[in-house]
Order: C-alpha cells, then sequence, then structure tokens
C-alpha cells in the first residue's frame, strides 16, 4: 500500500502545496495578489478544498484566497494522535490550525468563509483569535445544530478509543454506503451535481486509511455551547444561507443573524446547503462586497 506521502504527490495537481502545521502535512492552494485583504476558505465535513473551485478566481480579484484540506480531508495527512506529536482533531484544535497556517503564510489578520462545520470553525476562531479574524462570513454554518451541538460521551470515550479499529471500520463501512446519498443532499436541484463531481469529491474523502482520521475527528466532537457565546461575538459578520438548505435550515440561519451582533444576512434564492456550488456567481458577488466594505 503507497504512503500517504506518495499519495499526495501521486494526486496533486500543478496549484497544489503542502506545508507541516500542527503535525499535519497540510494541503492548500493559494490565488490572488499575495496582499491584503486576506480571505481563507474553511469547507464543511465529508467535502475537500474542490467545493471552492467555482468562486476562488472571482473572490481572488483584488484579495488573496486561501484554500485548505482540513484535517480528515482531501489530502491533509490523516495523521494520528499520539503523546508525542501535536496531532489533534477536536475544534478546538482545528481553529488553532487556520491560525498556524495564517501565521507561517504571513497573514496577520483575514476573512474567514466557513460552509456548515467549516462555519462552526470560522465561528470558533474568531472566538479563540479575535485579534486575527477581521470579518466572518458563516454559509449554512453549524451552530446551533450538528457538529457544533454534538458530543461524545465522556464514559464510553475511553472504550470507544480502546477499540478504534473495531469502531472505524464499522463508520468506514456506513459512510461508503451513504456516502452519494448524503452528499447529494447538499444540493437543491440534484442534477447540478454530475456523476463526475461527486465522484471526485468521494475520491477526496475516500484517501489512504481515511476512516481512522474521521474516526479521530468524531471522537473529539463536543458540545461548543454556542447558544451563549454568539451574542458576544464582536466580529464583523455576514450570515448567508441557501433559500432551500435542509441541512442547517434557513430558520437557523436566520437565529444566527439576529443574535450575532451587527450580522448582515444574505438569502441566496435557487440553492440549498452548498451556495458556493450551485449558485457561485451570486454568492461571490456577496462575499466579495463584504470584503470590500472591510476593506
Amino acid at each position: 500500500m503507497d504512503s500517504f506521502l506518495d499519495i499526495q504527490r501521486q494526486r496533486a495537481d500543478s496549484e497544489s502545496k503542502f506545508i507541516d502545521c500542527n503535525g499535519f502535512r497540510v494541503h492548500y492552494k493559494l490565488y490572488g495578489s499575495g496582499k491584503p485583504p486576506y480571505v481563507v476558505l474553511l469547507h464543511g465535513s465529508f467535502l475537500s478544498m474542490r467545493s471552492w473551485y467555482d468562486v476562488t478566481k472571482p473572490l481572488s480579484e483584488g484579495a488573496t484566497v486561501l484554500i485548505f484540506d482540513r484535517p480528515a480531508f482531501g489530502l491533509t495527512s490523516r495523521s494520528l494522535p499520539k503523546r508525542n506529536n501535536e496531532v489533534r482533531y477536536s475544534p478546538e484544535a482545528q481553529s488553532d490550525l487556520v491560525v498556524a497556517l495564517m501565521d507561517k503564510l504571513g497573514f496577520d489578520r483575514a476573512v474567514l468563509v466557513g460552509n456548515s462545520t467549516g462555519g462552526t470553525l470560522a465561528l470558533l476562531t474568531a472566538m479563540r483569535h479575535p485579534k486575527r479574524v477581521q470579518g466572518l462570513v458563516l454559509v449554512g454554518a453549524m451552530i446551533y445544530s450538528g457538529y457544533a451541538n454534538s458530543e461524545v460521551p465522556s464514559f464510553v470515550k475511553p472504550f470507544m478509543k480502546a477499540m478504534r479499529p473495531v469502531f472505524s471500520r464499522l463508520m468506514k463501512l456506513l459512510i461508503a454506503k451513504l456516502y452519494d446519498k448524503n452528499t447529494r443532499g447538499f444540493w437543491h436541484v440534484k442534477s447540478r451535481l454530475s456523476d463526475e463531481t461527486l465522484a471526485a469529491f468521494r475520491n477526496d474523502f475516500m484517501v489512504g486509511d481515511w476512516s481512522r482520521g474521521f474516526w479521530e475527528l468524531f471522537l473529539e466532537t463536543h458540545r461548543l455551547h454556542f447558544d451563549k457565546r454568539v451574542p458576544s461575538v464582536a466580529t464583523p459578520s455576514l450570515v448567508v444561507t441557501g433559500e432551500h438548505d435542509l441541512t442547517v435550515k434557513t430558520e437557523e440561519s436566520f437565529r444566527l443573524a439576529k443574535e450575532l451582533p451587527g450580522a448582515e444576512l444574505l438569502v441566496i434564492p435557487d440553492c440549498a446547503h452548498l451556495p458556493q456550488e450551485e449558485q457561485p456567481a451570486a454568492f461571490a458577488a456577496g462575499v466579495k462586497q463584504f470584503v470590500e466594505k472591510l476593506a
């Protein structure tokens, strides 16, 4: 079996870059002038940086745009946590990784654009590192449900850790069986997701021993209590929702826009959980306008 390093080399394209950061070998791409404003795009679970491909070019007109594969996804290494390394998959560790990447790439402050669980991490990063986040764009962000509101009970975690190989194999079988149906559910008009693109997303996710990395991420999921914390966030924010989002219901995004101080709300018609995929022109225009106002 090829090592993950071999897989990275084989699958990387001409724009791919890799950097060692917080125990991971992170796969990333940069677009734009190399100058501020800096924009960092955080994709959702089960996807990859591919989710942003249709909007990176317009967003990088007058800005520098960073996309990267989050830990457990894409071509970023599926490193496993050990006592003698810094690899961690908790939400806090992932938010710290965002800032560590910014440090390595010379970004003093950035606008974080997060979709789904990427939105969870974007908001958490603004809470943990407020001076580094110039603005937030929260796109179908999981703030009151799903990833941000789930938790592995502490009393069963030692057993689940001890049985890692068994549980990760079971999860692998379940996800492999449901992946296509689950991913199509992110689209309002299913035909807009071609079989080729779906296969590419699946190929991005199911890399190497992918279930072990995803199992580590699952184990570290815990309640973030955003319902109590959101009103204290002072970062300028834009909340974006697809008109027909069923993954994170539009009502949740409306609530977020209401509870997040001074937040703007953008509802994009004729799309669901991934407006950057279904309506890239409208999405890019809304985000560009927000970034330009901040700049």
